[in-house]
């Protein structure tokens, strides 16, 4: 912030142990001091660093396993800033102007508008935006996405590019390129996008399955507009699925996460992408500690199949499961507490069709032993909606076998209403919580905000905003939003999760 101080020798030399501490403790975390990053075959050396030529490995006969390799490799510092040199170029900046009468950006509760930090910065980041009411004006979806082939391929998230009714995407060199929206996957939360270059700056992809709890991670995005800011951090948990019935298999992290990083590269220490960055919104912070990426393998495969069929073919059961605790393990008969206990099966589905019940224990999908409820999701989605799968179970204390025909997952992916729908009497842009959303906020179902305008602008609704209620009832889709909305009288309560806090809102309708 722009303070006057006044300089004192006290002060000096407080600043100078700092700097003492401070290098000492950085001293400490090898993940903050350099190493040389790959580039194919051929190292790059950082400086300071000697990178023995590939002749001057050990001697035959005291070859180490290959996994000896990758130990040496994993216990090698990093090098930040050659991994933001060499990759931040192909880390580019995506907007998604929506010309309509919304509210303008939040403006921080911590900063007073005649604060000199505000005036400075309020020019270049859209946060940074005077308080406005309902004029019309032009609000940016900004977010992140990386390029993955020299003639012009990006991905980001879905959510970043979902609705918009034209996407622009700037790269670091100042290029500004109109980019076409190839295909959308809301479940996965994948878009593919593409701009009309050549020789373009390009990420390397790693391998995700490959990634471990503990290793340093690094974030390349655009918070706020700015280019190539950059954050780092450790893996917190390794890919694995959610309880929830969700397929994808999220990385948690604890960098820190802005609105904006959402669509950006997880970086590895070798400067491989392992992940996409996927935004939660945590208005009472700056920045969220609790942050999750979608593995960059899950990505790819749902890139290739956006490519060829502009869709994703997922499998689906059509159940309800939890985890089987020992005390579970001990009711149900079970020799241990593992498989995915059974809690509902939805009309309909495969697994109807199948005799699945409440109550089974599955263990096992084709050859693929189930240990928790978070595979099971995750292994079903796998399979192509139309094949036949075995389930292995055990019902009443006795295993057995079942044959279901996969059935496909029904996308049920949610933009602003449509003119004329009985929802946009309100104002609001909404769609389901995602998996991380719902991680984030503890919520189990609620409405994301992803834009405010006509009746809802001036209310205080932001984006980010998770509506819960509509005159006490719970809401769950849009649906039911909006015919809720239909059956109402002028003037409604919402009821919201705004800053980590349930508040209601009343809001006209028009």
């Amino acid at each position: 912030m722009l303070r006057q101080t006044r300089k004192t020798r006290k002060n000096v030399n407080g600043a100078l142990l700092g700097a003492v501490v401070i290098a000492s403790m950085l001293g400490g975390y090898p993940y903050l001091q350099p190493v040389a990053i790959a580039a194919g075959a051929t190292p790059v050396p950082a400086k300071g660093i000697r990178v023995p030529p590939a002749s001057a490995a050990a001697p035959a006969s005291a070859a180490a396993p290959t996994s000896a390799s990758a130990q040496a490799r994993a216990a090698a510092p990093v090098d930040f800033p050659a991994i933001v040199e060499r990759y931040g170029p192909a880390v580019v900046n995506v907007s998604a102007p929506t010309p309509e009468q919304q509210t303008s950006g939040p403006v921080p509760e911590a900063i007073d508008q005649d604060d000199p930090f505000f005036q400075f910065f309020k020019g270049s980041a859209p946060q940074f935006q005077d308080p406005g009411g309902s004029s019309p004006h032009v609000i940016r979806g900004i977010g992140s996405g990386f390029i993955i082939s020299p003639d012009g391929l990006i991905l980001t998230n879905a959510h970043v590019v979902d609705g918009a009714e034209e996407v622009a995407v700037k790269l670091t060199d100042r290029r500004e390129f109109k980019a076409k929206v190839l295909a959308v996957d809301a479940q996965s939360d994948v878009a593919v996008l593409r701009i009309n270059a050549k020789k373009l700056p390009t990420v390397r992809l790693g391998d995700s399955s490959r990634v471990r709890a503990g290793e340093p991670v690094l974030t390349i995005g655009s918070p706020y507009g700015f280019e190539n800011t950059v954050t780092a951090g450790i893996v917190s948990a390794a890919p694995r699925a959610q309880p929830d019935g969700n397929a994808v298999p999220f990385i948690q992290t604890d960098v820190a996460a802005n609105p904006d990083n959402s669509g950006g590269p997880l970086f590895n220490r070798s400067g491989e992408v392992i992940g996409i960055n996927v935004q939660i919104y945590a208005q009472t912070e700056r920045y969220q500690s609790l942050t999750f990426a979608i593995p960059i393998n899950v990505a790819t495969k749902v890139e290739a199949q956006l490519l060829a069929q502009s869709k994703v073919a997922q499998g689906y059961l059509g159940i309800g499961v939890q985890d089987v605790d020992p005390g579970l393990a001990r009711a149900f008969g079970l020799p241990g507490p593992e498989g995915a206990l059974v809690t509902s099966v939805e009309p309909g589905t495969s697994a109807a069709a199948g005799g699945i019940k409440p109550g089974d224990v599955i263990t096992q999908i084709g050859d693929k032993a189930i240990d928790r409820s978070a595979e099971l999701a995750e292994r079903a989605a796998a399979l192509k909606p139309g094949t036949k799968a075995t389930l292995t179970l055990i019902r009443n204390r006795k295993p057995m076998t079942v044959t279901v025909t996969v059935g496909a997952f029904e996308e049920k992916s949610a933009v602003r209403q449509d003119e004329g729908n009985a929802a946009d009497r309100l104002g609001l842009a909404v769609r389901p919580l995602n998996e991380a959303e719902r991680v984030a906020s503890g919520l189990a179902e609620g409405l994301m905000v992803d834009g405010v305008y006509g009746a809802a602008a001036g209310t205080g609704i932001q984006p980010g905003d998770i509506i819960l209620s509509l005159n006490g009832t719970p809401v769950r889709s849009r649906e039911q939003l909006g015919t809720l909305a239909a059956k109402a009288g002028k003037q409604v309560a919402l009821l919201i999760l705004h800053d980590n806090t349930r508040v209601f809102v009343s809001v006209e309708l028009r």
